[in-house]
C-alpha cells in the first residue's frame, strides 16, 4: 500500500520467484558539507555482544498495534519485531521466505503457500493453515487498512494442514511482494478474539509469533518489547533482551541521543542528524528507500493546466531544497519515487531515469526561459499560485522554494499555513484541497516495484487528484501488475513512469533515504527502509566485546 508522510508504510521488497537481485549499495557514501561522509548501506556492522536493554526513540506513540486498524510509522517500527509475515523483507530490500517456506504460482491465477511447521504464537498456540487463512481474510476485509493489497484476490483457502491456496482474479506479481508487508502478518485467531475490542491497545496481547513480544505499554510514556525465547527459528537468537521505546520529534530525539536518554532512532528528517555528524560517540548511516518529496497539485487552481505544472518543475531549485531542507542528506529527484523501488532490472530503471527531462537539479537560464514561455502560453502571467505549508521547517523550505520559482516565471505566489495536525487531511478532504493549488509531502510505497506507485496514474485512483485520464495508462496498469517476467514488467513500469512525467501528475522534489542514528556502542540495525517490516531489533547488540575500548 502507498503511504504519505505519516510514514505508515515503506519498502516491503520484492518477493521474487526467483528472488530479485540484491541492491548493490554497501560501501557507498553520501558526501555532506564537503567534510563528512555518511555511509550508505543496507545494514550496520554485525553486533559482537549481547545487551540487556536498548532504548529506542519513535516519532510518536503508536496509535494502536493493529495494522488493519491504523498502520502508522511508529506502530510498524514496533510490529516489525513482533509480527512475522508470510514472506520477509531483508535489509537489502529483497525478500526471502518467512512463515511460508515457499510460494509458488501453480497456474496463472493460483498461488500456493507452504507453511513452516512448529511455529508458535506468543500466546502458546501453533500456526496452521486455518490461522493463516483467518489472518489473510482479516486483512482483506473491506474496512481493513490492508485491504487494498487484496484487490485481485478471489478466495483464500486451507488446502492442507500447512498449505494455503490463494485464487486470484488475474495474475498479480505485486501481491506476492505485499505478503512481506503488514498485509502478510499472521495472527493467532484465539489471541485476537480474547483481546476483543482492545486488541492492539495498551495491555492487549500482540497475537503474533515474532522474535519479540509486547510487554508493558505505559500509555503516554513508553512501550517495552521482551525477547521471545521460544521463537521458531533457532538459527539466530536476538542479541538484546529488551527494547524500550519512547517517542519524540526529531529535534528532541537528537537532544535525547546527545544526552544519553535514548540510544537510537530512525529519523523522520535527515537534517536532524547534522548535530551528530563527525562525533565519534554516534553512528549516522543512510540506506535505500522508496521515499521522495513531491508537490501534489490539486485540480482547483492553476496547476490543473499541465503547462503550468511543467513550468513550475523546470523552475524549481531542487539542489537548493536538498541543501537548505535536508543538509544535503537528500538528492534532487526526477521522479516521485526513491531508487529503493528499483528491486529488479536496476540498469533499465537507472537508464530510464537518466533520460527523463523536465525536473532539473538546478534550473538553467534556458529552463527558466522555457518555463516563462509556458506560463505565457497558458495565459497565467501574474496569476496567484497558492502553496500550502504547515509551518514546519522542511515544508517551509519547500514552500519558499516554490514561491521563488513562481516569481521567476511570472506567477504571484501565496503561502498559506495549515496546522500540522490537519495537514494530512489534504489526502482525504476535497474542501481543504480546494484552498490550495498544491501541497507538498513525502511519499513512499510498501514494495520495491515502481508499478506499486505508478498505479496511481489510473483514472480511478484515489490519489489522482488532477483527474488525469489516459485510456492507454488505464490499460497498461493491469498488464504491469500481472507481468511476472521482470523484464516485461520493467518495460511497462518505465512506460508508466514516462506517462506520469509527461503529465507531471506530481512534481518531484528530492529523494530521501532512510536515516539511522545510533550511539556508537551499539550496532547491527538495518539502515534501509526495511526497518518497518524486518525484525531489526533482533540484530541490535553491543558494538564491542566486554573490555574493549572505542
Amino acid at each position: 500500500m502507498n503511504s504519505p508522510s505519516r510514514r505508515a508504510r515503506l519498502t516491503a521488497a520484492t518477493i521474487a520467484l526467483p528472488l530479485a537481485t540484491a541492491l548493490t549499495l554497501s560501501g557507498c557514501s553520501t558526501h555532506v558539507g564537503g567534510a563528512v561522509d555518511v555511509a550508505f548501506l543496507p545494514q550496520t556492522s554485525p553486533a559482537v555482544g549481547d545487551l540487556d536493554r536498548v532504548k529506542w526513540s519513535l516519532p510518536q506513540e503508536p496509535a494502536v498495534l493493529d495494522p488493519d486498524a491504523v498502520s502508522d510509522t511508529s506502530a510498524s517500527t514496533v510490529l516489525a519485531n513482533v509480527c512475522d509475515r508470510l514472506m520477509q523483507v531483508q535489509p537489502d530490500l529483497t525478500t526471502q521466505p518467512g512463515l511460508a517456506s515457499s510460494a509458488e504460482w501453480t497456474d496463472d491465477t493460483t498461488i500456493k503457500f507452504i507453511l513452516r511447521p512448529n511455529v508458535r504464537f506468543h500466546d502458546g498456540s501453533t500456526m496452521d493453515a486455518d490461522s493463516v487463512v483467518w489472518s489473510l481474510q482479516r486483512h482483506m476485509a473491506e474496512d481493513a487498512e490492508e485491504s487494498d493489497e487484496y484487490g485481485n484476490v478471489e478466495s483464500v483457502s486451507a488446502t492442507g494442514p500447512l498449505e494455503v491456496t490463494v485464487k486470484m482474479k488475474q495474475r498479480d506479481a505485486i501481491f506476492l511482494q505485499a505478503m512481506a508487508g503488514n498485509g502478510g502478518i499472521i495472527f493467532s485467531p484465539s489471541a485476537v478474539a480474547d483481546a476483543g475490542d482492545n486488541f492492539g491497545g495498551p495491555g492487549s496481547t500482540d497475537a503474533c509469533s515474532g522474535r519479540y513480544r509486547v510487554g508493558e505499554w505505559k500509555s503516554g510514556t513508553s512501550l517495552t518489547l521482551n525477547r521471545f525465547d521460544e521463537y521458531w527459528n533457532t538459527d539466530r537468537t536476538a542479541h538484546t533482551q529488551r527494547i524500550l521505546f519512547t517517542w519524540a520529534d526529531d529535534d528532541a530525539v537528537t537532544n535525547s541521543l546527545i544526552g544519553g536518554e535514548v540510544q537510537g532512532a530512525y529519523l523522520g528528517t535527515a537534517a536532524a542528524a547534522v548535530p551528530l555528524l563527525g562525533n565519534s560517540d554516534f553512528t549516522v548511516a543512510q540506506g535505500p528507500a522508496t521515499n521522495a518529496w513531491s508537490l501534489i497539485p490539486t485540480r482547483s487552481g492553476l496547476l490543473s493546466d499541465v503547462r503550468v505544472r511543467r513550468a513550475l518543475s523546470l523552475a524549481l531549485d531542487r539542489e537548493g531544497v536538498a541543501r537548505a531542507g535536508f543538509a544535503s542528506l537528500a538528492t534532487p529527484a526526477k521522479t516521485p519515487l526513491g531508487e529503493g523501488a528499483w528491486g529488479y532490472e536496476r540498469d533499465a530503471f537507472a537508464a530510464a531515469d537518466e533520460q527523463l527531462e523536465g525536473a532539473p537539479a538546478k534550473p538553467s537560464a534556458d529552463d527558466l526561459e522555457a518555463a516563462t514561455s509556458l506560463i505565457r502560453e497558458a495565459g497565467d502571467e501574474g496569476k496567484e499560485l497558492v502553496v500550502a505549508s504547515d509551518g514546519q521547517p522542511v515544508r517551509n523550505v519547500i514552500a519558499n522554494s516554490i514561491a521563488s520559482a513562481a516569481k521567476k516565471i511570472g506567477l504571484s505566489p501565496k503561502i498559506i499555513v495549515v496546522p500540522p495536525q490537519q495537514y494530512g487531511d489534504f489526502y482525504s478532504d476535497e474542501a481543504l484541497r480546494a484552498k490550495a493549488d498544491l501541497f507538498s509531502d513525502e511519499y513512499y510505497i510498501s514494495k520495491n516495484d515502481p508499478v506499486g506507485f505508478y498505479k496511481n496514474a489510473a483514472s480511478t485512483a484515489g490519489l489522482n487528484y488532477l483527474g488525469f485520464n489516459d485510456p492507454a495508462v488505464d490499460a497498461m496498469i493491469p498488464k504491469a501488475k500481472a507481468a511476472t517476467d521482470e523484464t516485461a514488467r520493467a518495460a511497462l513500469a518505465i512506460a508508466l513512469q514516462n506517462k506520469w512525467n509527461d503529465a507531471m501528475i506530481w512534481i518531484p522534489v528530492v529523494e530521501t533515504p532512510t536515516t539511522l542514528a545510533m550511539a556508537s556502542d551499539i550496532t547491527g540495525a538495518v539502515a534501509s527502509a526495511a526497518y518497518l517490516y524486518y525484525p531489526w531489533a533482533a540484530d541490535l547488540g553491543a558494538a564491542r566485546k566486554d573490555g574493549e575500548g572505542k
